[in-house]
């Protein structure tokens, strides 16, 4: 996998990745940069200096370092389920993210929020790739991220494992008020359609944010970002 910029090469570095190569711009001299390349030499990763031509040839957006990995290892359910970051499981299912820009968003936010966990599936939904680790800024090397057949089989086995499971979708009960303390996973749906139907209705609960323009939605990275606060706000009051 093509990793790209300057925070997503150190968080890969940071987090122990498994590296190919490095491609490093041989004009590139300023502080954040040398800090990088010093933190790959100790690590022994093999670093190419190369004309600036050669990343534009490469990728768009490389902010002068260029760096190889191998593919994204995915998690099972199991690895996030024992990855239990606070003192209640906080997950977060996708459901149909097909957006690269999106997905990656999600990602950044949910690392920041401190979600154990994503689940998503394993069709018709975009996978990590290279603008995905991108926009991730990093923070797809700190984030489990398992692929599924099935996400309601999924949702079923969080219900049984005492997991509360809310989809995040419209006719539901007020964010502000709702109550999101204990073991909870939150499921976003697709750009265009959201939840489906049949995982909406297999949901312990639906949460809806409440709106105060004119425009009834907003981009699923927004509205993740959202809704990941207010799990966190309301169980640190």
């Amino acid at each position: 996998m093509k990793i790209k910029g300057r925070n997503a090469v150190r968080e890969a570095l940071v987090s122990n990745a498994t590296f190919d190569k490095i491609l490093a711009s041989q004009s590139a001299r300023d502080r954040v940069f040398q800090e990088i390349i010093d933190l790959a030499k100790s690590k022994g990763v093999k670093i190419q200096f190369v004309d600036a031509k050669v990343l534009d040839r490469e990728c768009d957006g490389h902010q002068g370092i260029v760096a190889y990995t191998s593919d994204y290892k995915y998690c099972t359910v199991d690895d996030i389920l024992a990855n239990k970051k606070g003192k209640n499981h906080f997950i977060l299912i996708l459901d149909g993210i097909e957006d690269p820009h999106n997905f990656g968003s999600i990602i950044r936010v949910a690392e920041c929020m401190g979600v154990d966990g994503i689940i998503m599936s394993k069709n018709r939904a975009c996978q990590v790739t290279d603008t995905v680790a991108k926009v991730s800024a990093g923070a797809i090397e700190h984030m489990r991220i398992a692929r599924v057949t099935n996400i309601n089989t999924e949702i079923e086995r969080l219900k049984k494992e005492n997991i509360w499971v809310y989809a995040c979708e419209l006719g539901g009960e007020n964010l502000d008020t709702a109550s999101l303390d204990g073991d909870i996973a939150i499921v976003m749906g697709s750009e265009g359609k959201g939840v489906s139907s049949l995982t909406r209705k297999i949901c312990d609960g639906v949460v809806t944010m409440q709106m105060y323009g004119k425009v009834n939605s907003l981009n699923v990275s927004v509205a993740t970002g959202i809704v990941l606060y207010e799990v966190v706000r309301k169980r640190k009051n």
